[in-house]
């Protein structure tokens, strides 16, 4: 990485989502530290930085202090994109006892917090443009306070969002997000979680039966969540699998199935982000700073990603000899 990705190069990257030559300059720097030191742990940081471990851990204060790199990681958004994925994950900090934004997992024990992330794919992978932090702590242990915070996602979606579909996974497989996406007229597909009991009707009121044998595809439109949203609703056992795929959709049953189909696996973002990248290692007190290292772990990786790719077309003859290592933001391919 060190050889192939200099400063002058996370520099021409910086410079097309933050402002400012100086704001472009340190936010460099805080991103190459990123990818060399694979952590967010500010001492870490400061180390991989250049001058004085001192000097440079008050660099990224002042940073943090006077920077936006939520706004940064927005201008990651790509407007060609064919549809956009979002998933939560949950960010474990089992030593973070006086932390306010730090709650308890979903085994009711370890200490840490979720992080809902929304992202457009990119040949295989992804690119993160937004998230969301919230835990126990924040929004209280009741799901309606859950359901709250994945409001709040949506609403700061709708302005961008266009007719492009919103593809989430068991998570969001529930009434009142169904009624939300339904009412905003926003294009969703969403694997169906039928480990909840959930039931749906056709419009007499008849249950829709679930049963589908491997290398089957089924599809029923027209069908009710609970009785109350109405959606479309397919079904594909794919041979070799262990289970089926269910989802609920208000595009075509076809459509709906073969955009999740298309869906890339931002676990392996979520990997990424946790094994190389440190997100595990965050140490912000502060919820504010905190979910700017966020921002800046996420501009990072996919400084990662970019590269990545434009070795790997390289060695294995995908493109042409490799140029400059980044072009303008427009150029990215799904």
């Amino acid at each position: 990485m060190a050889k192939v990705l200099e400063l002058s190069d996370i520099e021409k990257f910086a410079d097309q989502i933050f402002a400012g030559k100086d704001e472009v300059r340190k936010a460099a720097v805080i991103l190459k530290a990123i990818l060399d030191a694979g952590s967010l742990r500010l001492t870490d940081l400061s180390q991989a930085m250049p001058g004085t471990t001192q000097g440079s851990y008050k660099a990224i204060h002042r940073f943090l202090k006077l920077s936006d790199p939520q706004e940064a990681l927005w201008r990651l958004y790509q407007e060609h994109a064919p549809f956009i994925i979002g998933d939560p994950t949950e960010v474990a900090r089992p030593q973070a006892k006086n932390t306010n934004y730090v709650g308890t997992l979903k085994d009711g024990k370890t200490k840490g917090f979720w992080l809902l992330l929304l992202a457009t794919p990119y040949r295989g992978r992804t690119i993160p443009f937004h998230f969301i932090a919230y835990s126990s702590r924040t929004i209280g242990a009741e799901e309606s306070s859950r359901n709250l915070e994945h409001r709040r996602a949506l609403e700061q979606l709708r302005r961008i969002i266009g007719d492009k579909p919103l593809v989430l996974d068991r998570e969001f497989s529930y009434e009142s997000f169904l009624e939300d996406l339904s009412k905003e007229r926003i294009s969703f597909v969403i694997r169906l979680n039928t480990g909840n009991g959930v039931i749906l009707t056709d419009e007499e009121g008849k249950r829709v039966s679930l049963d589908i044998a491997p290398g089957q595809r089924v599809y029923h439109k027209g069908v009710y969540y609970r009785g109350k949203v109405k959606v479309n609703l397919a079904g594909y056992w794919k041979e070799g699998l262990k289970e089926p795929l269910w989802v609920i959709t208000n595009l075509t049953c076809e459509e709906g199935l073969k955009t999740y189909g298309a869906r890339m696996k931002i676990e392996e973002t979520f990997k990424d982000i946790k094994s190389l990248l440190g997100l595990g290692k965050v140490m912000n007190k502060n919820r504010e700073n905190m979910e700017k290292m966020v921002a800046m772990l996420l501009v990072a990786y996919t400084i990662g990603v970019l590269v990545g790719e434009q070795v790997r077309d390289e060695v294995y003859g995908r493109g042409k000899k490799m140029g400059p290592v980044f072009g303008p933001l427009h150029t990215f391919e799904t």
